[in-house]
């Protein structure tokens, strides 16, 4: 690891918020090849490349709360970064504290960043979330400030949908329930409503990367499979897209559940929708609690229109681990504890060896790259942009990272600040109100970094500003 580079004095970088000069210290992570410039891909790949960092690698300040797998830290340990790891989750007076002085935040679902908290977090540049959902994460007001979120939306999804195939079977055959009666020294060897699952219909609600691999196993155990979606999509082996839910509920045996937490989702399974169900049919939750009306799933349950349930997800889940907990946060629970036929877990869809450590990887790798280049590739609330690495030969060159507000008339006032410099590449997006701006100067001083950034951060569009070099 190369020492870091005073360019400037210890008090111009603290009013700075350590914002800005890096050092280039060794990593192991590249910006993929574009095509910008004069040189091929293949020429470009085979050149080394530098390696950028936002801080001098002591500086960098970054909290791992909920159990973040030891991928993820070893990742970002490699890379020097100050980590600090807790194993559960923080109250919102502690997450306020800490919040305060970091640079990155790793979660998984129970953290709830909201606007509250994010307004204390003036230091953070980035926020990984360890999982697929991003609702316990205030998007609009991070990437307003100028904060960037990444989550995992592939690595989990094959353990999701092999609980799923398990719960199906077991709820086919009972398996809940007669494992309760035999722990209670009961024995009570039945078939009556107990059935195979070959020949049956599942039903998949949102065909995405959950419900495409859950479709290819159901059919690998013999059943028929049929999707709905907003979108149309290509099926994978034999199953069949239907054009509306109430197409889809009418026909299933089962129905699975796979869409994300939006306005148009909520109570999206509720009593006219259990009515609409075949009789004797099945609903396994492994999205989002607040798709499902878990008041009417009671009702339904109980009148028998409904023979069993499997929920992951719930309308409100507890902060940590521990009993009692549950119902504390939610005033059915003892009513939906009390049904037959009914499998409850905590939120562990996506909880195996395999999921977490590919979810370590693949977030940490993305919270690196941001920092140490500026890219976004991967992020759910900023523009997708990346730039092809600086090579070594380029000993002068700086990278400028500007996000700011999407208006008319920046990019000439960025650019007339850049003007007395040669632009080797630059590229711009924008996600609605928030612009992205990455470009590459040539022959850039130690004094001229400083004036840049200045220059930068005296914009009125200016959210955030960073130069690595």
């Amino acid at each position: 690891m190369t020492e870091p580079r005073e360019i400037i004095g210890r008090h111009w970088q603290a009013s700075a918020n350590y914002l800005s000069i890096s050092t280039s210290p060794i990593s192991t992570f590249h910006s993929p090849v574009s095509s910008y410039g004069h040189r091929s891909r293949a020429d470009e790949s085979r050149l080394p490349s530098k390696q950028l960092k936002p801080f001098a690698t002591e500086d960098i300040k970054i909290l791992l709360l909920e159990n973040i797998n030891k991928t993820a830290r070893d990742i970002l340990d490699k890379q020097g970064y100050q980590v600090e790891f807790l194993k559960g989750s923080l109250s919102e007076d502690k997450l306020i504290e800490k919040i305060r002085d970091i640079h990155v935040i790793g979660i998984r679902s129970k953290t709830q960043l909201t606007e509250k908290v994010l307004r204390e977090a003036k230091n953070l540049l980035a926020i990984g979330c360890f999982c697929i959902g991003t609702n316990q994460v205030d998007l609009e007001y991070a990437r307003k400030h100028g904060i960037v979120v990444f989550n995992s939306p592939f690595s989990n999804s094959r353990s999701v949908a092999e609980l799923m195939i398990a719960e199906i079977i077991s709820l086919a055959r009972q398996l809940g329930d007669r494992n309760e009666e035999l722990h209670r020294g009961e024995w009570n060897k039945v078939s009556n409503k107990c059935w195979e699952i070959r020949g049956k219909t599942l039903g998949i609600v949102g065909y995405g990367h959950i419900g495409s691999q859950l479709s290819v196993l159901a059919e690998a155990m013999g059943m028929s499979v049929i999707f709905y979606d907003i979108i149309p999509l290509m099926a994978l082996g034999s199953a069949k897209q239907v054009s509306t839910l109430t197409e889809l509920l009418s026909m299933a045996d089962f129905v699975t559940l796979h869409v994300p937490e939006l306005p148009e989702t909520k109570n999206m399974i509720g009593k006219e929708q259990f009515l609409e169900m075949k009789h004797g049919s099945y609903l396994l939750n492994a999205s989002r609690g607040s798709v499902v009306d878990i008041p009417a799933l009671i009702e339904a349950m109980t009148a028998g229109k409904i023979a069993g349930a499997a929920l992951d997800v719930y309308p409100n889940e507890p902060a940590e681990n521990g009993p009692h907990n549950f119902d504390r946060v939610n005033t059915w629970a003892k009513d939906l504890r009390g049904l037959k036929n009914l499998i409850l877990t905590p939120h562990i869809g996506g909880s195996t060896e395999e999921a977490q450590s590919a979810i370590g990887i693949e977030v940490g790798e993305a919270l690196t790259r941001y920092i140490n280049e500026g890219s976004t590739i991967g992020s759910v609330n900023m523009p997708e942009v990346t730039l092809r690495s600086i090579s070594q030969s380029q000993e002068n060159n700086v990278r400028i990272i500007f996000i700011h507000q999407n208006r008319p008339g920046v990019l000439r006032q960025v650019n007339s600040i850049l003007g007395d410099h040669n632009v080797d590449k630059q590229t711009s997006d924008s996600r609605n109100d928030v612009a992205y701006l990455m470009a590459d100067v040539s022959d850039v001083s130690f004094n001229e970094i400083k004036s840049l950034y200045v220059s930068l951060e005296t914009l009125s569009s200016k959210i955030l500003t960073r130069v690595l070099y």
